[in-house]
């Protein structure tokens, strides 16, 4: 395995690699942050290991398990990890950039003030995950599971939450600037105050339409609210 160090930064380098557990192990050992990058992860068990800090970017993590890991402030830039295993991981601070995570497990994960940016996360399941701080921008979330969730005065960009469970969900006084809730699940999701001008609300049933109390809405939603309850605008 080619290692090498930024002395600057007392950063430790991988390139190319296809790494094994023992090898990330002996990667844990001198307690230096560490850069993975083009490495191969696939299918490891880095479950319970200290990662924190740590860099990957444009590695493959397809069907790793991290169940209880230490992932505090790392970066994780053009990885692919789909149906990778996060349960019980603490994420805070980290940053998942331009990387797919489709299928993915999250649950009991810790995601404070955790950052998403221009990521894929269709299907992955988000439930009981710690989401204080959370942030979700231009991200793919069709199918995914985020029950509870807190959206509270956020503003959501480009988020596409189609067929998704926000069961429970608080967006109160929260802005959806491109955003699709099309066919979500929606039961007990709180919207007060919230702006739902730029959100897809296709596939609104009648049970749900008593959510939007409160919420500002265009005319063509208005229409669509009204038309489920058998009424007409002229």
């Amino acid at each position: 395995m080619t290692v090498s160090a930024k002395a600057a930064e007392d950063i430790l380098c991988v390139e190319g690699e296809c790494l094994s557990a023992d090898a990330v192990d002996g990667l844990c050992a001198p307690r230096r942050p560490v850069r993975l990058v083009d490495c191969d992860l696939d299918g490891l068990d880095l479950s319970r290991r200290d990662l924190t800090g740590w860099t990957f970017e444009r590695c493959s993590m397809r069907n790793g398990r991290f169940d209880g890991a230490m992932l505090e402030r790392t970066v994780w830039k053009s990885c692919r990890a789909p149906i990778a295993s996060f349960v019980g991981v603490d994420l805070s601070d980290a940053q998942f950039l331009s990387s797919d995570f489709n299928n993915s497990i999250f649950r009991r994960a810790k995601l404070t003030s955790l950052t998403v940016l221009s990521c894929k996360l269709t299907g992955a399941d988000l439930s009981e995950a710690a989401t204080m701080g959370l942030g979700l921008s231009e991200t793919l979330l069709i199918d995914a599971k985020l029950p509870g969730v807190s959206f509270r005065k956020q503003r959501l960009v480009k988020l596409d939450l189609s067929r998704a469970d926000l069961r429970g969900c608080d967006f109160r006084m929260t802005v959806f600037e491109d955003c699709s809730l099309r066919d979500a699940l929606l039961q007990k999701a709180r919207f007060d105050g919230s702006d739902l001008r730029g959100a897809d609300l296709g596939g609104l049933r009648l049970i749900d339409a008593a959510l939007y109390r409160g919420a500002t809405l265009s005319r063509e939603q208005a229409g669509m609210l009204m038309a489920e309850l058998g009424l007409k605008i002229c």
